[in-house]
């Protein structure tokens, strides 16, 4: 019998390998407590967002909005762009992805290859987040362009619904025994897509949104952050997908924070998340200690670090910002071994 939860063993599509994917026991409390990571690096393309984007698609299809031999434009700084790559090759579309260059030059490269045409916001040499002028542009090209459809993730109730499968996953593999689920912010979809389909069988779960120090989804000042692919910049939109009356607590991690743990997980156990992720990962882990005996929190970790060896992992690249900080990153070092347990 066919388990949908489960990979088929032979596929004729590279989006049937979505999904399936697995969790990583990081950490456990002498109380039994433990921090598990959700690994959707394990999705083709290496992240979460391969999911959204192919129901964005489907979607799209299903309503008409999207015909045989049409363009996608999406406004994309890398992960929702290598996904609809990937989907519009399989369905025969053309891609256009709107980007700038905060973007993390391995994902660009990635959606090039993958057919896809990148229309730059941003002259060379210029590293700001341009959320807001990547997705105008992006609004205006599909006006302009017969056939085209923007899929408009910040916004798109699709972008949600593919994260449905992931809280199944979830109470499958732990027969609905969560206490607390913990992810990033960006466009809203993923912690909240998760979060509401949990809370169906599993009610009392706390979810906890994670976005840089920077953001404005959760208040405070705004300001330049390197995380990619979270929070929302000064003068973005707060996406509509992002339910603040399903989020038990908005809470921000600084970069110098996220990319440590990132560097620190690295090298302790083998495992490369990316930086966002880190952040993320950081948070859940100074949440460890509070959590009652036998309590399970699962950190979702939306794509891996191969993505940012130009970055997080390039020493030269966090010093000229100055965020190398050893202190921090044994602070973190310590944490994880006094819970860590190998087996």
């Amino acid at each position: 019998m066919h388990d949908p939860l489960r990979r088929p063993a032979v596929v004729t599509r590279v989006s049937e390998l979505i999904g399936a994917t697995p969790l990583f026991e990081l950490c456990r409390t002498e109380n039994d407590s433990r921090l598990l990571l959700k690994l959707e690096q394990f999705n083709p393309t290496g992240t979460a967002k391969i999911r959204m984007a192919r129901q964005m698609v489907l979607d799209a299809e299903h309503r008409g909005r999207l015909r045989p031999g049409g363009r996608i434009i999406e406004s994309t700084s890398g992960n929702t762009g290598l996904g609809l790559a990937v989907v519009a090759a399989e369905r025969g579309y053309g891609f256009t992805a709107v980007v700038d260059r905060h973007a993390c030059a391995g994902k660009l490269r990635g959606m090039k290859a993958l057919g896809a045409e990148l229309v730059y916001v941003a002259e060379e040499g210029n590293e700001e987040l341009a959320t807001a002028a990547r997705e105008e542009l992006a609004a205006r090209m599909a006006r302009e362009s017969p056939g085209a459809f923007f899929t408009e993730q910040h916004d798109n109730p699709a972008n949600a619904a593919g994260y449905h499968p992931v809280a199944r996953e979830l109470d499958a593999a732990l027969d609905g025994r969560i206490d607390v689920l913990v992810g990033a912010v960006g466009t809203g979809g993923g912690l909240c897509g998760t979060g509401r389909a949990l809370r169906a069988t599993v009610p009392d779960v706390r979810i906890v949104g994670v976005e840089p120090k920077g953001s404005i989804a959760f208040g405070g000042p705004a300001h330049e952050y390197y995380q990619s692919g979270t929070g929302t910049p000064e003068g973005a939109s707060i996406g509509a997908l992002v339910d603040f009356d399903l989020i038990d607590e908005g809470v921000k991690v600084g970069d110098v924070e996220a990319f440590a743990t990132a560097r620190v997980v690295a090298r302790r156990t083998g495992l490369l998340i990316g930086g966002s992720a880190g952040g993320v990962v950081y948070e859940a882990l100074t949440r460890l200690a509070s959590l009652p005996p036998g309590a399970t929190m699962v950190a979702l970790v939306n794509d891996g670090g191969e993505k940012y060896m130009d970055t997080v992992f390039d020493d030269d690249w966090m010093h000229a910002r100055g965020l190398v900080a050893p202190e921090v990153e044994r602070e973190i070092e310590e944490t994880l071994m006094k819970f860590r347990r190998t087996f």
